[in-house]
């Protein structure tokens, strides 16, 4: 965003009283160009990748960290600085002539795991990059794309160093998996597992980027940052985001969505600032240990619209059956597929069961709460549109 941008943005946010000036720079699942406070590892992984600058393929990477710690932050960033800055059009390191040769090319690839359902999807992901060509979403094979990949990469002179972020996920793209993929150009491929863990497989003497969590003077740094560009001035404190800080406990995840979510409570309320009882409701909100709101936004909207209608009744204390009916009540869905798809999302861990008290004799029943926090969840996910729904049998 240029400077003019951001300067209309604030006047219209001053104008219409709205303490939200940017959701995207407050948004907990956006991350910034330069992650703020992660220096040290940004060179770590540099001195990793560093034999890319001589023409040559450097050895796999693993780049760990726990939730919340920026690992996603710090791959997209240094992905992203390296193709544009020594990239063409095709977001490839330079071609420039050197004692009448052309340098090898390297791409830089970024793939989400959480977004890579077949190897199709994998396989055009990897492509978005490497080729200066649109790719096709349909009306081509699998096996079409892996020779076009082929193609692309069995130059001497192109090669790729492919990161496979959310590997250790459950329902994600696995770090072997994506080894097999690209098992026919593994001459021209390195790979970067990106994660809280590293691959089971991992090979021993093979580098590891450890990601610590953020210090409270680091994220401090971060929420401060964030909320400079994303909130009108005035609108919060720096106690309170010191103590929002020292709450989240190194998550940056953890943090922004309180943030994101105290201001959408305080934009509800038509507020011009964010109260202690705002930002108190939205921290509550968090669930300790919940799942990344990435993670639910990545998956299939049917199922968001599903979550969606969950986090907006009265689910407390109500049994999964009597749950189902509501919601199937508000779309085309049948009460069996949302509640389906109710336990479905309970064995992936996007929501909790959580037992109920005894009515009779019979089996326990038991009811689900979000794993993840809803108030920024409703404000980022999909919205209410006129005739929504979905089909009986779960389809869009």
């Amino acid at each position: 965003m240029d400077l003019e941008e951001r300067i209309a943005r604030r006047r219209s946010a001053r104008q219409h009283g709205e303490i939200l000036v940017d959701r995207d720079h407050l948004s907990p699942i956006v991350h910034r160009a330069e992650p703020i406070g992660r220096g040290p590892v940004l060179e770590q992984l540099l001195d990793v990748l560093e034999p890319v600058f001589d023409g040559e393929l450097p050895p796999p990477v693993a780049v760990v960290g726990p939730s919340g710690a920026g690992t996603s932050a710090v791959v997209t960033a240094l992905f992203d600085a390296l193709n544009e800055r020594l990239g063409e059009s095709t977001r490839s390191i330079g071609t420039t002539t050197r004692a009448g040769s052309t340098e090898p090319v390297t791409w830089f690839v970024y793939v989400d795991g959480r977004r890579v359902e077949s190897a199709f999807a994998f396989y055009r992901a990897v492509l978005s990059v490497l080729s200066p060509e649109p790719i096709p979403e349909s009306g081509v094979g699998t096996d079409a794309l892996r020779e076009r990949l082929c193609n692309r990469l069995l130059r001497p002179d192109h090669r790729a160093v492919v990161a496979v972020d959310h590997h250790d996920e459950p329902d994600t793209l696995e770090y072997e998996r994506a080894l097999e993929l690209l098992d026919p150009v593994a001459d021209s491929v390195s790979t970067v597992a990106v994660g809280t863990r590293v691959p089971e497989r991992w090979i021993e003497g093979d580098p590891t980027v450890p990601v610590p969590a953020y210090r409270h003077h680091e994220l401090v740094d971060v929420i401060t940052d964030r909320t400079s560009t994303g909130l009108a001035a005035g609108a919060i404190d720096h106690e309170s985001i010191r103590e929002v800080a020292l709450w989240a406990d190194g998550d940056a995840h953890d943090a922004l969505a309180a943030l994101f979510g105290a201001a959408v409570l305080a934009s509800d309320a038509g507020a011009d600032r964010i109260a202690p009882d705002h930002l108190e409701a939205a921290k509550a909100d968090v669930p300790d240990d919940g799942v990344h709101l990435d993670r639910v936004l990545a998956l299939p909207e049917t199922r968001q619209r599903v979550l969606r209608d969950l986090v907006a009744i009265d689910a407390a204390d109500r049994p999964i059956r009597e749950i189902a009916a509501i919601i199937a009540d508000r779309s085309s869905l049948t009460t069996g597929t949302v509640k389906r798809f109710l336990y479905e999302l309970a064995d992936q861990g996007i929501i909790d069961r959580v037992p109920l008290p005894a009515t009779g004799s019979g089996r326990r029943p038991s009811g689900v709460v979000p794993a993840f926090p809803s108030i920024a969840f409703r404000a980022l996910g999909p919205a209410v549109t006129e005739g929504d729904g979905t089909d009986s049998n779960g389809s869009a």
